[in-house]
């Protein structure tokens, strides 16, 4: 319209209606500096304009009430226009007054075209108190033709930012009726009749019997009245009147309506917009501002969460940092344990137990031994192989002397952080002299008592150098007594097994037969065995093992029994345990053709007639051709009892039987085709024959002299007159061998029949086997490889070829040349 000719969808039709506005509206500023003759100009001209729009406009009856907007009561007409009309002392301004009171911009505001840059800036920043001071700063209007408005010099600037606002308002409601009345009543106050008969005229907006009343207002100013004159009431004849202030919360409620809120205000109350009677107004959100307040307001609550829950992350590991370092406060501190272990839950170290009853007897009364100046030793350290109850031993101490028992490992001291090890050395043994008589017990003692070297750093060296001042303050009669446990003694630090220290030194070693057998028992309390369980065999049969493979063994049966859902555990059981843990598990599913099947079987039955035809060499025990571990195929020997030392004859005997299985091959298919099985076997007569040389002092030509000591410091004569005599007993071997197997081809072949047939036969199956008796009720395995299932047609034709299998086929010899430094010998 008038202020905003943007919104109109012609250039020409807008120009058309705002000529008489804009001419109206660019005389304002010079009527304000009291250019009156072109204020009448602008008067006459808007009365020529009313008047020919009189004859377009019906006839219609003035309404007694006027409907305001919903948050305000309903007003009569009559009240509306003697408010407007009614006089209001003019203000005098001083020069000083209007100086100060210039607003900024004021000159280009005044012109319409400048304004709309200006405007929407400034009527965004305005308040509720710079409108009110603009209406009371306002002259009175009069319907009359020389009822002009006489406004102060400078106060048309907020007047015309209020009807811009009010336009802008009015045209993007064109349906409401009550935006349309505001930006009416705000024209005839500013003394601009023309323009609300110009839009009323257009029936373009909205209308109710209030803008018509308005409507007649305005053709009154123009000096025309249709239908009439127009009756102006008292200013009291009705009691609701409109001030200033309730005019302002007309315009704030028609923009906060024209965006979508709804409006609620009180009524039943007088309302006057001052202290004694306030407008109250609540807007109410559209649902869209809802959503995306509380949108916002979730992604900063999220957001603010997120930090703080990093914040403390953070807080807490530094924390649990701080607690690491303080070793008495984290999980690695040692504390006083109670222990119900006794030595008679300990077998198969007879002697170690009659060692440590001396500490035992000691705890329990310390006057017994410093009666005579006696002292016991500071420090016991137990040596000896993984599983023979080193630490059990040290329980049982704890638990005879009913003493508190302080447990730490090695590797518990160092941390990350240098220092921490040293500083839980001297927590431990602190709180061991707070509980004494107590026992402190370190197990693997190597981690923390390593031999030291001048190249390591200082702090590789702090928690050995404060055990070493720890075991150096301790009173031989102080109660409590240090127990350390090691598999590696010479790796030990000489400062730390002094005497003073760690002074005696218990050896633990592996159980003997009579010791296995109390250890098999023992763990044999809580398990159900068959009759046909023979300790005595089972022990026999377990040279070498600890007291934790014996324990494993047991447990292992007792499994595999439960898998097959027996009733109890076999003697079958045991021996499958057995095989399990000392030689590996079986390999069924393993892929072998009958011709290495065939060789293997040679291979092994060339071994077990060695043995089985050797004088004074271990009974057999057990031959198979089942792949267990590494191996195709095993034959078991076992001596009757437990040997700790062997002859030369037997040295031999272990020779023969080593290179029994590559003579059997060379015997049933020749010497060119003897396979790569007998590897194992020549490293270890190789072995024997070195020791034999070497350490043993059992050739004539070298004489009784230990050679292997220093064997890199030997002159290159004696290292080949060593390799002569090696090469010389394993070739004597493979002759004794070779004669035996030769008068025992019949049995060879018998043999290594029946294990192509049975796979595996124990001593007495494999005397009957040779004797040429039948196994009875001994399942014979099928013969022949695994067939490859029929898989339907394939794209092709026929189906691919299978990868050979290793082994089974020779390997093409490869030319690799002469070896470096030599030519072939």
């Amino acid at each position: 319209m008038a202020f905003h000719t943007a919104a109109l969808p012609k250039v020409t039709a807008a120009t058309t209606e705002m000529w008489p506005v804009v001419s109206n509206a660019m005389a304002g500023p010079w009527r304000v500096l009291g250019q009156q003759t072109m204020r009448t100009a602008a008067s006459r001209s808007s009365k020529r304009r009313a008047r020919d729009v009189k004859s377009a406009i019906p006839s219609v009856p003035v309404s007694p009430r006027v409907e305001l907007l919903e948050c305000l009561p309903i007003v009569s007409s009559s009240t509306i226009v003697s408010r407007i009309f009614s006089p209001v002392p003019q203000a005098s301004f001083t020069v000083r007054q209007m100086v100060t009171a210039i607003p900024r911009n004021t000159l280009r505001t005044a012109n319409p075209i400048a304004r709309r840059t200006f405007v929407p800036s400034q009527t965004r920043h305005m308040s509720m108190g710079l409108l009110q001071r603009q209406f009371q700063q306002s002259e009175p209007l009069s319907c009359g033709i020389h009822g002009l408005q006489k406004r102060s010099l400078f106060g048309s600037v907020t007047s015309r930012n209020t009807l811009a606002h009010l336009e802008e308002i009015a045209n993007k409601n064109p349906n409401s009726a009550t935006s349309q009345y505001a930006f009416y009543q705000a024209l005839i106050r500013a003394d601009m009749p023309a323009i609300v008969v110009d839009r009323y005229s257009s029936k373009r907006f909205a209308e109710n019997p209030a803008c018509e009343n308005l409507y007649h207002c305005a053709l009154g100013m123009l000096g025309r009245s249709e239908g009439g004159d127009v009756k102006t009431a008292n200013l009291g004849a009705q009691g609701g009147n409109i001030s200033n202030s309730q005019l302002q919360v007309i315009g704030q409620a028609i923009a906060a309506k024209a965006k979508g809120a709804n409006l609620a205000t009180s009524h039943g109350a007088t309302i006057s917009g001052g202290k004694e009677g306030p407008i109250h107004v609540v807007v109410e959100e559209t649902i869209g501002n809802i959503i995306f307040k509380w949108t916002k307001f979730l992604l900063y609550f999220g957001l603010a969460t997120y930090l703080s829950l990093i914040i403390v992350t953070m807080i807490i590991e530094t924390f649990q940092g701080l607690k690491k370092i303080s070793p008495g406060k984290n999980g690695n501190e040692a504390k006083a344990e109670h222990q119900n272990v006794r030595f008679s839950d300990v077998h198969g170290c007879d002697e170690a137990k009659e060692e440590l009853q001396e500490l035992v007897d000691f705890l329990k009364n310390p006057e017994k031994f410093s009666t005579l100046g006696g002292k016991l030793p500071k420090g016991v350290l137990l040596v000896g192989p993984p599983g023979t109850g080193k630490t059990l031993l040290a329980r049982a101490v704890a638990g005879e002397a009913g003493v508190p028992f302080f447990f730490m490992s090695g590797s518990e001291f160092d941390e990350v952080y240098v220092g921490v090890g040293a500083k839980r050395v001297r927590e431990l043994f602190a709180a061991a002299k707070g509980k004494s008589p107590a026992i402190v017990f370190i197990d693997e003692l190597d981690a923390i008592g390593g031999k030291r070297n001048a190249k390591d750093a200082a702090y590789v060296k702090q928690t050995l150098n404060q055990l070493l001042t720890e075991l150096d303050g301790f009173e031989q009669n102080s109660g409590v007594i240090i127990l350390a446990a090691t598999n590696f003694p010479e790796l030990l630090d000489k400062a730390l097994t002094r005497p003073g220290r760690f002074d005696r030194n218990v050896v633990v070693g592996l159980p003997d037969v009579r010791g296995r057998m109390a250890i098999l028992q023992h763990h044999m309390k809580n398990v159900i065995t068959a009759k046909d369980v023979s300790l005595e065999v089972l022990a026999a049969a377990t040279p070498g093992c600890s007291g934790a493979e014996l324990e494993n063994i047991i447990n292992q049966a007792a499994v595999h029994a439960s898998k097959a859902k027996a009733q109890v555990v076999s003697m079958f059981d045991f021996e499958w345990a057995r095989d399990k843990i000392m030689w590996g598990a079986e390999k069924k599913g393993m892929f072998i053709t009958e011709a290495e099947k065939e060789a293997t079987a040679y291979h092994e039955a060339g071994h077990a007639l060695i043995v089985m035809f050797t004088a004074g060499f271990n009974p057999l025990h057990k031959i198979t051709i089942m792949p267990r571990g590494q191996a195709l195929g095993l034959t078991m020997h076992l001596p009757k009892m437990d040997k700790y030392s062997e002859d030369m004859t037997e040295l031999q005997s272990h020779i023969d039987v080593c290179m029994g299985g590559k003579v059997a091959e060379e015997i049933r298919y020749g010497a060119t085709k003897v396979t790569s099985g007998a590897s194992s076997d020549l490293q270890k007569a190789t072995q024997i024959a070195y020791a034999m040389v070497t350490r043993y002092g059992m050739s004539d030509k070298l004489g009784n002299v230990d050679l292997a000591s220093n064997y890199s410091k030997l002159s290159a004569g004696t290292r080949e007159l060593i390799e002569a005599e090696v090469r010389r007993m394993i070739e004597e071997g493979r002759e004794r061998a070779m004669a035996l197997l030769l008068s025992k081809r019949k049995e060879l072949d018998l043999l290594a029949q029946a294990l192509v047939q049975y796979e595996t036969l124990d001593r007495d199956e494999a005397f009957k086997v040779i004797k040429g008796e039948k196994l009875q009720g001994k399942v014979v395995l099928p013969k022949g490889p695994l067939k490859i299932p029929d898989v339907g047609p394939i794209a092709g034709g026929n189906l691919p070829d299978l990868p050979p299998i290793p082994g089974s086929q020779p390997e093409k010899p490869v030319d690799k040349g002469p070896p470096a430094g030599g030519a072939v010998a």
